[in-house]
């Protein structure tokens, strides 16, 4: 049997067949492109995709009472309505709710945090609500424009950094983990980013496949 080898790819024995296999790389992986790169494709193969045609309706569609969405305040701003760590269950979230917590809790703070201008105060760490836009998009369009540019903005940061940067701890900007290497906070965002993202997903295929039509439309309870 001939195999054709991946560059940087050494033939590795397969006891099973008798013949060499191209099970090993001897290269030495380049860890910042890998969580880059990692994020890159979930959001040109799948998330972002998944946005396309999305409509005023789908994306504050609330599917069932009591859910958690971005709602416009006494002045009219839109912000994303806080949940308790403490509930269980935890409230279902609307795709408006997902999509801001991926565009502001995973991009814009940790752009801000790591990489801005200061223009969010002294000693404004990751988690403090100075990092927040004062007004969120008020509509499906301009949130995907938002959460597009979010996007773009921090993996344009963290896709510059090197292997030091990478490895160098938070610090202060931290907080609790003060402690952690920035290729960790990459890690983290990448699996909040994939989680939500999932979730935005399938909201958007039961509101396809229950027929709703309206931000109201509630998914029918059953009982057993």
């Amino acid at each position: 049997m001939s195999v054709q080898l991946r560059p940087g790819w050494v033939a590795a024995p397969d006891p099973g067949i008798g013949e060499t296999l191209p099970m090993t790389n001897t290269s030495t992986p380049d860890w910042g492109d890998l969580l880059t790169g990692q994020l890159a494709f979930y959001w040109d193969a799948h998330l972002r995709p998944r946005l396309d045609g999305l409509t005023d309706e789908e994306y504050f569609w609330e599917p069932v009472a009591g859910c958690l969405s971005v709602r416009p305040d006494a002045d009219g701003n839109y912000r994303v309505e806080p949940g308790s760590r403490d509930a269980d269950p935890a409230p279902v979230t609307t795709i408006a709710w997902r999509m801001m917590h991926i565009a502001v809790g995973c991009f814009v703070i940790r752009s801000s945090t790591f990489f801005g201008d200061g223009s969010a105060g002294e000693g404004a760490d990751m988690f403090d609500p100075r990092h927040v836009p004062a007004d969120l998009p008020h509509t499906a369009e301009d949130a995907v424009a938002f959460l597009d540019a979010s996007y773009r903005e921090w993996h344009g940061h963290v896709s510059a950094l090197d292997e030091a940067a990478l490895s160098a701890p938070l610090g202060p900007k931290g907080a609790y983990f003060s402690a952690d290497p920035m290729a960790a906070l990459i890690a983290h965002v990448n699996r909040e980013t994939m989680h939500h993202g999932g979730e935005i997903g399938v909201l958007r295929d039961l509101f396809r496949a229950t027929g709703a039509a309206q931000r109201t439309d509630r998914l029918a309870a059953t009982s057993s």
